[in-house]
């Protein structure tokens, strides 16, 4: 079973839940030769995070968004507030998602439902670009 990794540097992203699925294929087209494998998808932040969500409506993105700055609000009162009022909440929606997604690979494809997305989850006001590790195993 071959392995393939490399690795994805996005460009800053505005807070928000934003699709990066094409992305993450073009960056890695060993996917397209694997007839039965899986990709796992990594992001190397601590104040972002990756889900597999709606590809479809971005009503749900902005619905996304709205539901998690009210589950990690910037007026709790957070000690660690050194990296500004966002950073806090950032990594607790960070933690509640996740860092980590692992895809099925069919027949040279993402096996993904009809309306599945790799979402990446920024939750800074100004971050930076964010790195994803993309590691695929198959046949």
């Amino acid at each position: 079973m071959p392995w393939s990794q490399t690795t994805l540097d996005l460009p800053p992203l505005p807070r928000g839940f934003h699709l990066v699925t094409r992305r993450v294929v073009e960056a890695l087209p060993q996917i397209s030769e694997t007839k039965v494998g899986l990709l796992h998808v990594f992001i190397q932040h601590t104040s972002a995070s990756l889900t597999l969500n709606e590809n479809a409506d971005p009503d749900v993105r902005h619905d996304l968004e709205q539901a998690f700055n009210h589950l990690a609000p910037e007026s709790f009162p957070h000690t660690h507030t050194c990296e500004g009022p966002d950073d806090m909440p950032a990594h607790v929606k960070a933690s509640l998602l996740g860092a980590s997604l692992s895809i099925p690979v069919c027949d040279g494809r993402l096996a993904l439902g009809t309306w599945q997305g790799i979402t990446l989850c920024e939750h800074r006001n100004h971050a930076g670009g964010r790195r994803l590790v993309l590691t695929l195993s198959g046949d």
